[in-house]
């Protein structure tokens, strides 16, 4: 028989509210942890491009590029080219915030050249989950217009495709954390910030981590949506 709840009423849409909710949460709290410190200049006076040269050199890393990247809180690592991007935000800004993010990402630099095995991963599925991330729901809807087991087929394979995304969002975690240990340790032994400083740095980057957190969270309880609304849909097709 057809498969589905009320046409106005879908209980399981609580479950993407309280994801959206904990992500405007941690995205709210890192935004306004990384602006507070960003008022507090560090003491070496180093901008965040300054700081990522010398941490960089000092783990004998000399071909990676760092480069200014438009936008706000938009830095990253790029694994591929060996480019290291930092933002407006970062990139010539002397903070204790700033340093601190740009030493995040040269966390990932150095998880790199050690071939640090969790980034290895991630980079590996990437491709898989960004396919499986844009094909789940057309292959889910298109799933709905049959009854019989393609239907059926069509859409535990539109769940398999959007529980690789999941995957890739639990295997950033790792990733993440361990960037942020680095930068940590890297800031506290090279004297880049002082005692102090590396307070603030602590918590803007634990504050940045919560973000990745609170976006596996929210694409597990999604997943576990799409497996309430359809996981049992084979046994209404006989």
């Amino acid at each position: 028989m057809p498969y589905g709840y009320g046409f106005y009423f879908d209980p399981t849409y609580i479950l993407v509210v309280i994801g959206a909710l904990i992500c405007l949460a941690a995205s709210a709290k890192v935004k306004s942890t990384f602006n507070r410190y960003d008022r507090v200049r560090s003491m070496s006076g180093m901008t965040g491009a300054q700081a990522a040269e010398r941490i960089l050199n000092s783990a004998g890393i000399y071909d990676v590029t760092v480069q200014h990247i438009s936008g706000n809180l938009t830095d990253h690592y790029d694994p591929r080219n060996k480019v290291l991007s930092l933002s407006d935000s970062t990139y010539s800004s002397t903070s204790v915030a700033a340093v601190g993010v740009a030493a995040h990402e040269c966390g990932h630099a150095i998880q790199h050249q050690t071939n640090y095995a969790p980034l290895n991963i991630r980079s590996a599925i990437v491709p898989v989950a960004n396919f499986g991330s844009s094909i789940a729901w057309p292959l889910i809807l298109i799933g709905l217009f049959f009854t019989s087991k393609t239907g059926t087929f069509l859409i535990d394979l539109g769940i398999i495709c959007f529980s690789m995304a999941v995957l890739f969002q639990l295997v950033t975690l790792p990733v993440e954390f361990n960037a942020s240990g680095r930068a940590v340790k890297i800031l506290e032994n090279t004297g880049i910030l002082g005692h102090e400083e590396l307070q603030g740095t602590k918590k803007v980057l634990g504050a940045a981590a919560l973000t990745y957190v609170a976006g596996a969270a929210s694409a597990i309880l999604q997943l576990l949506r799409l497996i309430i609304l359809f996981g049992g849909r084979g046994g209404d097709d006989d």
